[in-house]
Parts: structure tokens; sequence; C-alpha cells
């Protein structure tokens, strides 16, 4: 994962320590977009000011910005984070309800998109909503609980199927186009993330790479459905840091006992596994000497995190 360097701290020295605006990203997993709207819609922060006009912010702005996390992440909206921050008392009563508001308002206002097919109201409604909270925090609450309801929807409800192709077919080619761009201004370890076989549904991957390069990462795609065997053929060719494989449906014991068990000891880098199947089959995983991550993006790349920066993992790379 990317970390600050000297280069990216005008003063390394405690409190006076100044960083700019892609070392807090990193550090935060907060994308420069949201953080300037912070700072621009609703005052959260208050950087400094170089004399050419690049942010630069203090140890104070950091732990502001976790702050502002931990409110997002209990459900908080983000127009009721200052609020809450400088009157906790006063403003709690109304923060829990007014953040399970705003993503059932984000909701409501994508299905509508979706039932009449309107490709610009969706992607104004999706860049809004990205522009204002993170990444993993959009995934969570807006993309997963839609793609789920659609799934409900896919034969109950008339059109149905076609909401679900046409809401799969923009946020495949979104995600895709976002990744793309942002990995080419990524400078940290490199993930090689596939789906494990038998798995066809990617969008897991997808957003756990969008979330991954949030967090300073880049990443290589190989998609669903990925034969293992090809894995370290990939890893011959291109230096990668870890293998982050992705599951939700079944997959068979024999694939994690025998294939997955075959990879691990094939490469030299640590194989992670994420998604559901991470949950279900944990002791095949462990059997395999992969290592479970969950379903969840932030621990499973705090899981990661701590593995890579490791002494022992930093004496094992691929050449």
């Amino acid at each position: 994962m990317a970390k600050a360097t000297v280069d990216d701290i005008d003063s390394a020295s405690g409190d006076d320590a100044v960083y700019p605006i892609r070392t807090i990203s990193n550090l935060t997993g907060v994308n420069a977009v949201t953080l300037r709207a912070w700072e621009r819609r609703y005052g959260l922060i208050k950087p400094q000011r170089t004399a050419k006009g690049h942010r630069l912010y203090t140890a104070h702005d950091l732990e502001r910005i976790r702050q502002v996390l931990a409110l997002l992440d209990q459900g908080v909206a983000i127009s009721q984070t200052r609020r809450l921050l400088d009157q906790p008392i006063a403003a709690a009563a109304r923060s829990e309800a007014d953040g399970a508001d705003v993503w059932q308002d984000y909701q409501d206002r994508v299905l509508d998109a979706l039932q009449s097919f309107d490709e610009v109201s969706l992607d104004n409604t999706y860049n809004d909503a990205l522009s204002l909270y993170p990444v993993e925090l959009v995934h969570e609450r807006l993309v997963t609980p839609l793609l789920r309801l659609l799934g409900q929807r896919w034969k109950a409800t008339p059109g149905g199927v076609a909401e679900e192709h046409f809401f799969s077919v923009y946020l495949r080619n979104k995600l895709g186009a976002r990744i793309s761009y942002l990995n080419q201004h990524s400078r940290g370890s490199l993930l090689l993330l596939a789906c494990l076989p038998g798995e066809q549904h990617e969008f897991g991957m997808l957003m756990f790479a969008l979330t991954a390069i949030a967090h300073g990462y880049r990443v290589i795609l190989f998609g669903a459905n990925l034969p293992l065997d090809q894995i370290p053929y990939v890893l011959q060719r291109r230096r990668c840091d870890a293998v982050v494989l992705s599951g939700s449906t079944r997959q068979t014991r024999a694939v994690l006992s025998e294939k997955l068990a075959e990879l691990v000891q094939r490469t030299e880098v640590p194989v992670f596994v994420g998604g559901a199947v991470a949950d279900r089959l944990q002791h095949e995983l462990e059997a395999a000497r992969a290592i479970a991550v969950g379903q969840a993006a932030a621990p499973a790349l705090k899981i990661i995190t701590d593995v890579l920066t490791s002494p022992a993992a930093r004496g094992h790379r691929v050449g």
C-alpha cells in the first residue's frame, strides 16, 4: 500500500507536519474530489494553501477526516457531520434518522432512473454519491442493496430483467472506466484480482478493486471464472505483491482444497480470498494456506495491508 514519504510531507515533525491531498487520500481512502467537496460544500475541513494554491493538511485535519469517516460509517449523513462534531449532544438525536434518509433517497433516485432506463439520471445520482461519500460506503449503502433488490425484482416485476441488465451494464462500464483511470495514478502495491473458478459475478471484485485503489493500491484485473492454474503464469511475467480471489457462489470444496492449495504452494506472494466463500469455507481456506478476508472491503484491506507490511512478506516478493 502507498505510504506517506518524505517527499509527501512538507514538515515531518509532530503536530507541525503537513500533507498534500494525495497523501491524505491514501491515508484515509477518501478521494481528492470528495475531500474538496467536504471543504467547499460543508466546511468540514479547512486546509492550508501554498503560494501556488495547493492544499496542505495538518495532523488535526487528518484526525477530523477520520472522525467524519467514523460518523459516516454509523449512518450519519454528510450534511449532519459538522453539526455533530461541533455540537455532539444537540445533533445526535437526529443524526441516525438523517443518515437512513439520505441512503434511502439515493436508492429511490437510482431505482426511478432504472425504471425509466434513464442513464443520465442514473449517472448523476451515482456521481453525486461518490463525490460526497467514500467509495466503500457508496457500495455498501447504495450499490449492494440495489443489486439485492434488483435480484428480488428479477422475475416478480414486469421489466425487472431489463432493469437488472441495464444497471449491470452501466455499473460494469462505470467501475471499469474509473478503475482504469485511477489505476494510472496510483503508486502502491500491485494486487492481482480475479474471481474463483465457477464464480460468474464480478461486481464484488470490481467494487473491491475501486476501494483498494482509493487506499493507494494498484490492481490488475482478470474478471470472472479464472482457472487457478493460470495465475502462476501471470506472476512469472508481472510482478505482483499479492493475489486476491473473490467468490460468492458455492465453490466446491475440491477446488479450494486441491486447486487453491496447489496455487498457494506455487506462488511466492500471499493469496487472499474474499466474498461469501471466505466466511462459509474458512476452514478449507486455512487448510489450503490461503488467507480469508471476509466480505467487507475495509476490514479485508486492513488484513491485506498488515500481511504485506509484515517483515516476512517484505522478504518474499516476486521478481
